[in-house]
Formats: C-alpha cells, structure tokens, sequence
C-alpha cells in the first residue's frame, strides 16, 4: 500500500471521527468508548499493513 493511500485513510478516518464527535448528540461514556474502539482499530490494522503483526485473516470471532 502506498505511503500516501495510508495517509489519505488515516486522514479520512480521523475526519470522521472528529464530525461524529462535534455534530452527533451522545453521552461522553459512549463517546470515549468509540474513540478508544476506532484507536485500537486503526492501530491494528497499521500493524497488519507494515507487517509487524501476521495476517488478520487467520482471527476468527465467535464459533
């Protein structure tokens, strides 16, 4: 993936985080809650994308 795609997503995903944040009416627990899932998401995935961490596809959730 090319070094300016994953700026461009990274800036896209930050972007809409911020609108839900300012324009979307929410308790602050729920706020917090989202902002820490949408962190550990993209950090994640950036370990996934430099191949520090191994293939996302081998995880499965549930049975």
């Amino acid at each position: 993936m090319p070094l300016i795609q994953l700026v461009i997503i990274l800036v896209v995903v930050g972007v809409i985080l911020w609108v839900i944040n300012s324009y979307i009416p929410m308790q602050d627990t729920i706020k917090k809650i989202l902002n820490a899932v949408v962190v550990i998401s993209v950090i994640i995935w950036l370990l996934s994308v430099f191949g520090i961490i191994g293939s996302l596809q081998g995880i499965h959730i549930g049975k």
